[in-house]
């Protein structure tokens, strides 16, 4: 518990001061004013971030966090339990679709087991931070202890300290794991008091009768947990998974470090609910990717506050459309680091009033 105190009472608010002075910089590049859009409000909230007046995002670590889902069992998804250790040796071989996109992107990504259903093999860039072996099933009682619940957040932060001393501009969230839209949606309607039937999805892509069960069985996770939804560690314990605990580590160690975080899809948004109740001031350091599919990622970001970057019909996950907006946010920093101002380029600037 010590580990997870000392990162939250590091999180300081961002530097808002410095807004002022890097609007008046944007204000002199060769263009209208404003008529760069979110572009601009980005490049400003890297600088209130990271306290740096000209911020290069050169380091891009995404962090893809596996684990499994006791609810499982009870036909949530489209796809069997053995899936998720599969697609972990995927990540590792660079086939994924997590891989393609961050070699895109400039990249590396960090692939963490924290809670698969099996010892996985040995592998070249696997970091095992494994709490158990799956959670139990939410529909019948809580997903993991409270301190399984610390340990994986503290595991999240653990990762995110490594991976820091190598070097970390922007931080990207992404997960892994059979079934985990289902505890996603549990803790969604919990923490926001949206109705079940509002927060959850197909997922991977389930049947009428299969979303029925799904819905049914996010309602007993409410009913026989009772989570109070403002108690993180309480939430995580009775609805969520170890990786979810992982994610929402590496959120509140990235804002301890003062380094943008940008989050994935829909399991990334509920571990960034849970780092939100934990530590509101974490909010200022999220940039919301895109808006996945998935009507409960919505719901988690409204709640917060975020406005996502992209709505491109994603629902892979894996840390896919991170991988994706951390193009968006360094064309925002490159703009005011790299454009001319009016001045520098002997450009006319509009007529004063």
């Amino acid at each position: 518990m010590k580990l997870l105190k000392d990162t939250v009472s590091g999180i300081r608010g961002i530097e808002w001061a410095l807004s002022a002075d890097t609007q008046k910089r944007l204000d002199s590049l060769t263009k209208p004013l404003g008529s760069l859009g979110r572009l601009e409000d980005l490049a400003k909230q890297v600088v209130e971030i990271t306290k740096n007046k000209n911020p290069k995002l050169k380091d891009k670590v995404i962090f893809t966090m596996a684990g499994d889902h006791g609810v499982a069992v009870d036909g949530v998804s489209a796809f069997p339990q053995e899936v998720t250790p599969q697609m972990v040796y995927n990540f590792l071989k660079g086939g994924a679709g997590i891989n393609v996109l961050a070699r895109h992107a400039g990249a590396r990504v960090v692939v963490v087991d924290m809670g698969v259903a099996c010892d996985l093999k040995a592998a070249s860039g696997l970091v095992v931070k494994k709490v158990g072996f799956g959670t139990k099933n939410i529909a019948k009682g809580p997903a993991m202890s409270k301190e399984d619940a610390v340990k994986s957040i503290e595991n999240g932060i653990e990762v995110f300290e490594d991976e820091f001393k190598k070097g970390i501009d922007i931080a990207g969230t992404g997960d892994m794991g059979i079934g985990n839209t289902t505890p996603s949606s549990a803790i969604v309607a919990a923490v926001t008091g949206r109705k079940v039937e509002d927060v959850t999805g197909r997922g991977t892509g389930i049947d009428d009768e299969a979303l029925a069960g799904k819905i049914s069985a996010v309602k007993k996770a409410l009913a026989v947990n009772r989570a109070d939804p403002k108690d993180g560690i309480d939430v995580l314990s009775k609805l969520g998974g170890f990786e979810i605990g992982g994610l929402a580590g590496v959120i509140l160690a990235a804002a301890s470090h003062r380094v943008p975080v940008v989050i994935d899809g829909f399991i990334s948004g509920a571990a960034a609910l849970v780092a939100y109740i934990l530590e509101p001031k974490t909010k200022d350091y999220m940039i919301a990717a895109h808006c996945s599919v998935e009507q409960g990622h919505k719901a988690a970001l409204s709640f917060m506050g975020l406005k996502p970057l992209l709505d491109l019909s994603l629902r892979l996950g894996e840390g896919t459309g991170a991988a994706l907006a951390m193009h968006i946010v360094e064309a925002g920093t490159r703009i005011l680091n790299e454009m001319a101002t009016f001045g520098s380029a002997g450009v006319s600037e509009r007529h004063s009033d």
